[in-house]
């Protein structure tokens, strides 16, 4: 009897990325390790295109888009009918090393006090440069970063260690401490629920372990079409109701004083990117990194 894991990816009207996020799991797919697709009432071809290209995938359809947090724990509770015993939460606009699986799974079995093991990601388009090796929280700053963002890839960032907190893009857990923890925090549509499901863990007495052997590249803000500015809007929503939710008033005032810094920060680097004829992919992903550095 295998110990199975399933890998959940979300899917909404993204099905390029998906299916190519797909691809990269084929080697992954074994006795002991499947993939369940939950689409999020996308309104394009999605659910046939993906059923086309892998038949055998299992799917979850909802009717509508109910959001991150929510079609997460829609796909949770179905993989649990399916006796997952680890599961994995992965974006559809990720691809993976052949070998991402196991370091994740492997953590989880030979170290109980970690809840969550989170791989290495880079960014799909620059393949040897950072977007998460590890993740820092202050609640009482409201500073929530990446570590290692926008660095090239080198020896520091190949050590497994103890991290603030885990990002959704793709984590791994035991099903029974997603169970106990209580799932994320439906309150978050997108943004913000990763680490409130990283601080519930610590309470739990657990750790979130940062696992570099383990390699993912993200196609980042896929699902904001390249709006830098919705993403600010949607990341700022998911940040203050984290700081009220841990009633953190100090965090708050610090984060919704920086903000309009972060906005008119923002709008200098697409503008400065524009006069200096950077092309547009690059010019939207500049200002989201000058987000993700606060």
């Amino acid at each position: 009897m295998y110990d199975v894991t399933w890998i959940v990816v979300l899917n909404w009207n993204g099905v390029e990325d998906t299916l190519d996020c797909l691809g990269s799991l084929k080697e992954v797919i074994s006795p002991s390790c499947r993939i369940l697709v939950v689409d999020n009432g996308s309104t394009d071809r999605s659910i046939q295109q993906i059923r086309e290209s892998f038949g055998n995938i299992e799917m979850l359809l909802l009717p509508t888009n109910i959001g991150y947090a929510a079609a997460n724990n829609a796909g949770f509770r179905r993989v649990m009918e399916l006796h997952a015993a680890y599961v994995i939460f992965l974006n559809n606009d990720t691809i993976v090393d052949p070998g991402f699986l196991v370091p994740l799974v492997e953590t989880l079995q030979k170290k109980p006090s970690v809840g969550i093991a989170v791989p290495k990601i880079f960014y799909r388009d620059r393949p040897d440069t950072l977007w998460y090796a590890g993740g820092i929280v202050n609640l009482s700053t409201g500073l929530i970063s990446h570590v290692g963002l926008r660095k090239k890839d080198s020896p520091e960032f190949n050590h497994s260690c103890t991290t603030g907190y885990a990002t959704g893009c793709c984590l791994a857990m035991r099903s029974s401490d997603f169970e106990a923890v209580g799932g994320f925090d439906e309150t978050f549509r997108m943004y913000a629920e990763d680490v409130d499901l990283s601080l519930r863990i610590g309470n739990l007495g657990m750790s979130i372990e940062y696992v570099p052997s383990s390699r993912v590249w993200h196609k980042v803000s896929a699902s904001f079409h390249g709006n830098p500015l919705l993403k600010l809007v949607k990341k700022s929503v998911g940040i203050i109701l984290l700081l009220a939710k841990y009633r953190v008033w100090s965090g708050m005032v610090c984060y919704v004083v920086m903000l309009p810094l972060r906005l008119a920060g923002s709008f200098r680097q697409v503008k400065k990117d524009k006069d200096q004829g950077t092309p547009k992919t690059r010019r939207r992903q500049n200002a989201e990194d000058l987000q993700n550095r606060h």
